[in-house]
């Protein structure tokens, strides 16, 4: 995303997502690239298009990421005018990480921040996408620095905490809040940060909303792959039946603190699938609103940019 003016020995800024089908005619081709090029079974591509279809036919991911890396890069522009040229770089969909460090490259900026919108640290996850982003500018002859995790920020955490208290004040005052995150397969998690981050800044993020240690608020997984090996769990849809079975809460407010922008993952697995179990089973339910392209949250990942680029050898 060029600014009104990019000087020279400016540095690239690659922004990364997972990305998401732009209509539902895409969405094979999407499932089949999150599946290395393995074509899925109809059964789960009908599966994947009934989720899709229940948002209306896809997710708002892919408008909802466009504000965040716009309000990145105006940000960036505001405070460092002409010095950094902003891209974004998907997972799944086009224009793929690949694409923005290309277009970098062809713009004769070899040098570039990699930035994740996802606050914490995994192998299989933050750490692909900057693996293929070093080797795109790598190829190229650039070099790359990595922010691999921001799940300590405190614009974050104080947008987080408000949204948890926000929305506890609509729901029983015997309300635990869970907080979850993307499952992953227990292999990959063996040495892996991730877990840890999650817990820290869940404890972070009720510390600040004065919720009762593990009384108040606990930890939960979400939207586990659909293979034979094991997740990381409890599932979240398993722990509001627990709750429900233990009668200790009349409701569950989920904070989905592993993503920062609504998609099939919120949308579906917690707005509906989520809701619709603790429907059944008689609790009030309700989610904490993501943080978006909260200004005050882009703003700190924008610094966050600044302070990465210092890594960098200037020209």
């Amino acid at each position: 995303m060029r600014g009104p003016t990019v000087s020279d020995g400016a540095l690239g800024v690659v922004v990364m997502a997972y990305g998401t089908p732009a209509s539902p005619d895409d969405i094979e081709g999407y499932y089949t690239h999150i599946r290395r090029g393995r074509p899925p079974e109809p059964e789960q591509l009908a599966d994947l298009a009934r989720r899709y279809a229940a948002l209306g036919g896809t997710s708002t991911l892919a408008e909802r990421t466009a504000a965040q890396v716009t309000a990145i890069a105006a940000t960036l522009e505001d405070r460092n005018p002409g010095r950094f040229l902003v891209e974004l770089g998907q997972k799944h969909a086009a224009p793929f990480v690949e694409d923005a460090a290309a277009t970098l490259l062809s713009e004769g900026i070899d040098r570039a921040v990699g930035l994740v919108l996802a606050p914490h640290y995994s192998a299989a996850s933050v750490g692909t996408y900057q693996s293929r982003l070093r080797e795109a500018m790598e190829a190229g002859g650039g070099t790359h620095v990595a922010i691999d995790h921001w799940a300590d920020e405190a614009a974050w955490l104080a947008f987080s905490a408000t949204a948890v208290t926000d929305a506890l004040s609509d729901l029983p005052a015997a309300t635990k809040v869970l907080f979850t995150a993307h499952s992953l397969p227990e292999r990959a998690l063996v040495g892996d940060p991730y877990p840890t981050q999650l817990a820290q800044s869940a404890r972070a993020i009720a510390d600040r909303a004065g919720l009762a240690p593990w009384a108040g608020w606990g930890l939960a997984w979400q939207s586990a792959g659909r293979t034979p090996e094991p997740w990381r769990g409890p599932d979240v849809l398993q722990v509001i039946r627990d709750l429900a079975e233990t009668g200790r809460s009349d409701g569950v407010l989920v904070c989905p603190q592993g993503f920062t922008t609504d998609h099939l993952e919120v949308g579906f697995d917690l707005d509906i699938e989520a809701r619709g179990v603790a429907d059944e089973l008689g609790l009030a339910f309700a989610r904490t609103q993501t943080v978006d392209d909260d200004p005050a949250v882009m703003a700190a990942l924008a610094d966050r940019v600044v302070v990465a680029a210092s890594a960098l050898s200037v020209a």
